[in-house]
């Protein structure tokens, strides 16, 4: 699902629940003009700054991760992570690639947890 599609579907199954999650009045709590929200979703316009992103998945209860990789973005903490051994986690990420979730979820939790 695109960035917009997922924002907007998201937003408004929170409306549903709650009039708080109106266009209007998230776009007031994140800091942008209502128009610029709704061109966001509709994918009229690309996907706002990282910091309006995190903003966003704050918001919606959403991890900003995932949002960002949505929008095609990196945040910054991570693209400083990588540029201080891009060779490493080059091949880290590509030897990943083909892991089951389970399997990657596991190395975090050894390597965070000093169990390796």
């Amino acid at each position: 699902m695109a960035f917009a599609e997922y924002i907007r579907e998201r937003r408004e199954t929170l409306r549903a629940e709650d009039k708080r999650y109106s266009l209007r009045q998230v776009a007031q709590r994140i800091g942008v003009q209502p128009a610029y929200l709704s061109r966001i979703e509709r994918g009229d316009f690309g996907p706002p700054s990282e910091e309006k992103i995190r903003l966003l998945a704050a918001e919606l209860d959403e991890d900003c991760d995932v949002l960002l990789a949505m929008a095609g973005k990196v945040s910054k903490d991570l693209q400083a992570i990588i540029r201080a051994r891009p060779a490493l986690f080059a091949e880290l990420i590509r030897a990943l690639k083909a892991a089951p979730d389970d399997q990657v979820r596991k190395l975090a939790r050894e390597i965070r947890d000093g169990d390796w």
